[in-house]
């Protein structure tokens, strides 16, 4: 059953078409029918943006017809004619909307961003339709009261339990007079979500630096320089240098830009870039997203959002995220104050004659790495190629910690030329999926990293899992090498940590499958993959000079290990400032939900004491993509919770023989291909034997016992 639909929008209904011009529309449009492809692949040589309208009207006319069968059945309730039934609705609208919200945020277009604006509403209807279908959810709470006699499987049971949680959480138990209120908010909160994401698709697009003087660019490569030119010449801007927006507030070209006025420019269009007054100012429909969401909760009988959103997770409650996050907060800005008076020193003693300003921060950071353990950016990319990194890093690492293996398939069409596929396959050599790897910035991308899926592993369905990576790298001119730094290649193996969590799914029913696991709990697989980046047996057969083929010089190698845990104090304190604001915004009561979005956000880090000038939050709030247009309302402490389980759990493989396939097969079978099969913590303990250790954390971050620059 297709719960959600995106992470952006919900689903909706439409009016009966004729059969005979639906059976024409079933010739016609790809999405109407499973694919004929390989694991149902989605064939996008057929797929048009004239598609993907009608899918949705007959997908979910087609789901809602399926819930009536359910609904106006005589038989009384049993768990196959009910929740298996369930299960088994929305094949076609689950088809049209893996494949549109994928591409409506890696490859838009302004005919996709109309449709996107005209059926959030609309989706957000169908789905109230059936979790406010009270005939339906009569029969689920019949068989989830009678539980206990069921005599169902554990993974059976399981599901019944998310069923009926997702049913009182979607406000199936409300009176008719709040279902009609709740289903106006969730409309009106669909539209603000979509609004907010072409937004800001449009501001940081907008917000990009254009350059005609080469010299404002010293200190970039002659491989930045062509990339800022084609990217200029991409716009229709000959002879221009674009220097486009990562979707953080500090941008990476700032690390090698030594004229300061352009590191400015560069940091300010960042920081403002959806705060001009202008129509893709996204501050109103943040101030009224978080009325919207604190006015849900309060009617669902929640307190706050927070309180609402965190019920669900590991966490349970904001509390406990906040606690977590905010006992590091000193460890981290005393941390940060104390590399900004080192960079402070370099400063003055190149005779600067300036205070460290936060457009500073990312050169002079690369500076002291230079100064104090002899680290050249530039220098380390050389022996970071893209490809080398794919297909001798991540699918190397990934080999042997669990067999698998990779084979490109050209035959199989893709959404835009960058994207490649690769055939997966298992230790015993069967075929098992499909990746699809899309890593370059294009300007119709949404900002980021991430992973998803076209099909989701289903033994009930009989389905094998195709999934996908994007991410935003810079794209070389033609004929240049794609070379990247080191902080995107542990993105690389980030993401294919999520990947392999989508590859490894083995269970019954498509909503317990793969990545539907709490939001607290999804970034754990994928930061633990992070680890194997760094493992000397896989970094040795990637990290290798992109014109020579030798390997990285062990003395590089070993500044880069001295240099590990420099830099935590800032990435730590900017990524505290973000996830605090989450839940500051959402810990809002619906009786003071309405704030100015500047002055709340400047009031929120004070009180949570990360206003540090010098580290702004990795995400401010007029483009914290997260949580307004993502699925992190509120959940993007998540990162800093499986953080904890990440290096917990890459300890454990420490403490039991390292990388091995053992450890890998064991980690997969108790972990990765569990799904949403089990309570997460208890999944958690079954594997490593106990509960998570924060120890683990605080050490690799290098976060014990540091005291700030004033009081040494």
């Amino acid at each position: 059953m297709t719960i959600a639909f995106t992470a952006h929008a919900q689903a909706a209904q439409k009016p009966a078409e004729p059969a005979k011009a639906a059976e024409t529309a079933t010739a016609v449009n790809p999405f109407l029918a499973a694919s004929t492809l390989q694991y149902q692949a989605p064939p996008f040589d057929k797929i048009h943006d004239s598609d993907y309208a009608p899918a949705f009207d007959e997908g979910m006319k087609q789901q809602l017809a399926e819930v009536d069968k359910i609904t106006d059945q005589a038989d009384a309730p049993t768990f196959d004619n009910t929740i298996v039934a369930m299960e088994k609705t929305g094949a076609t609208l689950t088809r049209v909307s893996k494949v549109f919200f994928a591409l409506a945020q890696a490859n838009t277009n302004d005919n996709m961003q109309k449709i996107q604006e005209e059926f959030a509403p609309k989706l957000a209807a169908h789905q109230d339709a059936i979790f406010l279908n009270a005939k339906l959810y009569a029969r689920v709470k019949k068989l989830y009261d009678s539980r206990e006699s069921l005599g169902a499987d554990p993974e059976s049971r399981r599901l019944l339990d998310r069923y009926h949680l997702a049913f009182v959480r979607a406000g199936a138990e409300l009176s008719a007079a709040d279902q009609a209120k709740l289903k106006e908010l969730n409309k009106e909160e669909s539209s603000l979500s979509t609004a907010f994401q072409q937004k800001l698709l449009a501001a940081t697009k907008g917000g990009a630096l254009v350059l005609g003087d080469k010299a404002q660019l010293a200190g970039f490569s002659d491989g930045d320089l062509a990339a800022a030119l084609e990217a200029g010449k991409g716009r229709k801007l000959d002879g221009k240098y674009v220097v486009a927006l990562q979707n953080t507030t500090q941008q990476p070209a700032q690390e090698s830009l030594t004229d300061r006025a352009t590191r400015e420019k560069l940091f300010k269009a960042s920081i403002d870039r959806a705060e001009h007054g202008d129509a893709n100012d996204t501050r109103a429909t943040i101030q009224r997203l978080a009325e919207l969401r604190a006015q849900k909760a309060k009617l669902l009988g929640f307190k706050t959002y927070a309180d609402y959103s965190l019920a669900d997770q590991m966490a349970k409650t904001p509390d406990n995220a906040i606690k977590l996050m905010t006992g590091i907060v000193p460890a981290a800005v005393a941390k940060a104050k104390d590399e900004a008076a080192g960079m402070q020193k370099l400063v003055d003693a190149q005779k600067g004659g300036f205070k460290l300003a936060p457009w500073d921060w990312q050169f002079y950071s690369e500076q002291v790495k230079k100064k104090d353990y002899d680290l050249d950016q530039n220098e380390i990319k050389q022996y970071f190629e893209i490809d080398n990194v794919l297909q001798n890093g991540v699918f190397f690492a990934a080999n042997k910690l669990y067999g698998i293996t990779f084979k490109e398939r050209k035959d199989i069409p893709v959404y835009q030329p960058d994207v490649r596929v690769f055939e997966v396959f298992d230790a015993d050599g069967k075929s098992m999926a499909f990746f699809y790897a899309d890593y370059f910035k294009r300007d119709n991308k949404s900002g980021g990293a991430w992973m998803d899926s076209f099909v989701d592993q289903s033994g009930l369905l009989a389905t094998k899992p195709v999934v996908f990576n994007v991410c935003n790298f810079v794209k070389p001119a033609p004929g240049q090498p794609a070379l990247i730094s080191h902080d995107d290649v542990i993105t690389m193996f980030h993401e294919f940590g999520h990947a392999l969590h989508g590859l490894f799914s083995n269970v019954k029913y498509p909503y317990l499958a793969g990545t539907n696991v709490p939001r607290d709990f999804v970034e754990f697989p994928s930061q633990f993959n992070e680890h194997w980046a760094d493992e000397p047996s896989v970094f040795a057969n990637y990290a290798k000079h992109y014109k020579t083929g030798a390997p990285m010089p062990e003395e590089l190698l070993a500044k880069i290990k001295r240099a590990g845990t420099y830099g935590q104090g800032f990435a730590t304190t900017e990524y505290l400032g973000a996830a605090l604001l989450d839940q500051a915004w959402h810990s809002l009561p619906a009786s003071a939900a309405k704030q100015d979005a500047d002055k709340f956000e400047a009031a929120s880090l004070k009180r949570y004491q990360v206003d540090y000038t010098l580290v702004p939050p990795r995400y401010r709030t007029s483009y914290f993509a997260h949580i307004w247009g993502g699925g992190y309302s509120a959940g993007y402490y998540a990162y800093l919770w499986t953080a904890v389980l990440r290096d917990d759990a890459y300890y454990w493989f420490k403490e039991h023989g390292g990388m091995t396939r053992e450890n890998g097969q064991r980690f997969r079978e108790m972990v990765l291909s569990r799904g949403g099969t089990q309570e997460t913590d208890a999944l958690y303990r079954a594997w490593r034997g106990r509960d998570p250790s924060v120890e683990p954390l605080l050490e690799v971050r290098g976060l014990k016992a540091t005291k700030t620059a004033e009081s040494k």
